[in-house]
Formats: structure tokens, sequence, C-alpha cells
């Protein structure tokens, strides 16, 4: 999944972002409140995480905005005020959750948790709750994979990776698609990462298994389905 961070505080930026990525969240950072408004409404993000005071533009303007725009993407503010008439803003400008400064990492982490969870009644039924193709599950709020009821273990771009794939089943996805979805805005790409990790995927996943489910579709990209396929 997939999280935009908008806060202009550069150190506690950076900790929340290696807690996320630690969770195994890809992790877009903004310090600016213009930029932050900017990619809210261009990028499709699973769940938002917002200062209120920003340089430029504040939080709840962001806020608002987005709501003004149908996008029901959750929005979790972050901010210094802790009084009764902030939080009441905050949610009348369309924010799901608040969460007043100093909070611990974990108390972050449950609220993020929580959102996500909630947050499924607005996906359609591929999205929402355990994904499952052909013996394989994953689970996106416990992180957990297994196929055939036994645990696969993977690192976080493994599994970001793995559910964007489960998330269009029999849809052929590009490289660019997966880079996209996948990395976020501060990785270096390069040509060969995808199919790298398309590899360590399948040595995970496919291997040992009779059926194969994670097939090449030479020229156009990969596509995860549960029948034979085109696979190299």
């Amino acid at each position: 999944m997939r999280i935009l961070l908008v806060e202009d505080d550069k150190k506690l930026s950076g900790y929340l972002k290696k807690g996320l990525l630690e969770e195994q969240y890809a992790v877009d950072i903004f310090h600016d409140g213009i930029d932050g408004a900017y990619w809210a409404k261009e990028i499709n993000y699973d769940l938002i995480i917002l200062d209120i005071m920003l340089p430029h533009k504040d939080g709840m303007t962001i806020c608002k905005e987005i709501r003004q725009q149908g996008i029901i993407v959750p929005i979790l503010m972050l901010t210094a005020k802790d009084g009764l008439e902030d939080r009441v803003k905050g949610l009348d400008a369309g924010a799901d959750d608040y969460l007043a400064k100093p909070f611990s990492f974990d108390e972050l982490l449950a609220r993020v948790r929580a959102l996500l969870r909630r947050s499924q009644q607005y996906h359609n039924q591929q999205n929402a709750g355990t994904l499952r193709v052909a013996d394989l599950e994953l689970d996106p709020i416990s992180h957990t994979v297994m196929r055939a009821g036994k645990k696969i273990t993977l690192t976080g771009k493994e599994y970001a990776l793995l559910e964007y794939l489960m998330r269009n089943p029999g849809k052929i996805v590009t490289e660019t698609n997966i880079f996209d979805h996948v990395w976020d805005m501060q990785a270096e790409p390069f040509t060969n990462v995808v199919n790298v990790y398309i590899h360590y995927l399948r040595n995970k996943v496919d291997k040992g298994f009779e059926k194969k489910l994670i097939y090449t579709v030479r020229s156009l990209g990969y596509v995860m389905k549960d029948d034979n396929g085109d696979d190299d």
C-alpha cells in the first residue's frame, strides 16, 4: 500500500517514513503544502498523513480540496494543536482521524491500520478483505501471505509487488505500472528492477508448487492468474 506523508518537519517525516517502510508501506514525502496538495490529487494513494501547519498551503485547506474533488482516501491529520475546537475543524474539513503531537510511532501505526481497515468499505470486492488467487492468500492489514496453508515470508518490496499483482488478477500490468505503484518517488529507477523482483517473487510464491500464478506476457508486462499462460 502507498502512503502520502505531507509534513514540514524533516526530522519527524524521516522518522515516520523509516517506520512505515519497515511495516512494508511505500511512502512519498513532501514538506510543502502546494506540492502535497498536487500529488494528493494526482496519485491514487491508500492513505494520506497530513500535517496542519504547512508552508504555502495549510493542511486544512488541502483536506478540503481533496474532499471537494470527491477523493475518498483516508486522511490522518497531524498537529501540535490539541484543543477540541481544532480537532472539530479538522474532522469537519474531511479528515478521518486526528493525532496530536507529540505521539509515539506505535500509536500512529495503530491509527493507520484502523483507517485502512475502515476504508475497505470504499473499495470494490476485488480490493476488499483478504486477497485470493487460487490457493494464494494475502491479508493487506496484517501483511501476511499464505499459499496452500504455508506462510510465505517476503521483503517489503516483494510484498508490495505481490499485493499489486493480486489486486489486478487476470490483468496485464506493465513494468511502468508496477514501478509507479510499488516504488516511491525517492527510489532510483533502473531498467531491470521490476524484472529482478518478479524473479525473487516467483522463487517464493511459485517455486515448489504445481500451479504457477505469475506469468510474463512478452513485450507487454506481467499478469497473475489462476490458469496456464504464456510464461517465459
